[in-house]
């Protein structure tokens, strides 16, 4: 049997939030637990091949519009890289290491049960 820890999911949502609240990136979150068409959105926008074997996806997912990103696993090592900016598909603000704006919006989906994304 395999308990997966709602702890674990709740630290990872406060990271992602955390990072892109810190760096005022826009986004918008999707609650999956208590909407069930941002859960059908998420089920469907997922590649399969980025889909667990049995189940459903579990949060944080991020997309940019619908484009899948990945989710906290591939952020995780998208930041420890300093490549989140291009993971998030955005152009890093002025002062940052790498120069640009940033214009397109990041969404997060989340279970608020959870916590936030």
């Amino acid at each position: 049997m395999v308990i997966i820890s709602f702890l674990v999911i709740k630290k990872q949502q406060q990271d992602v939030l955390g990072f892109l609240e810190a760096n005022k990136i826009e986004f918008e979150e999707k609650d999956i637990a208590a909407n069930e068409e941002n859960r059908k959105w998420m089920r469907e926008n997922v590649p399969e091949d980025r889909r667990p074997a049995s189940g459903n996806p579990l949060p944080p997912r991020l997309f940019n519009d619908s484009r899948y990103l990945g989710d906290y696993e591939a952020f995780f090592e998208a930041r420890e890289n300093n490549a989140v900016y291009a993971f998030l598909g955005l152009t890093a603000p002025p002062g940052s290491k790498v120069a640009g704006a940033i214009t397109n919006q990041v969404t997060c989906l989340h279970s608020s049960y959870r916590h936030r994304c």
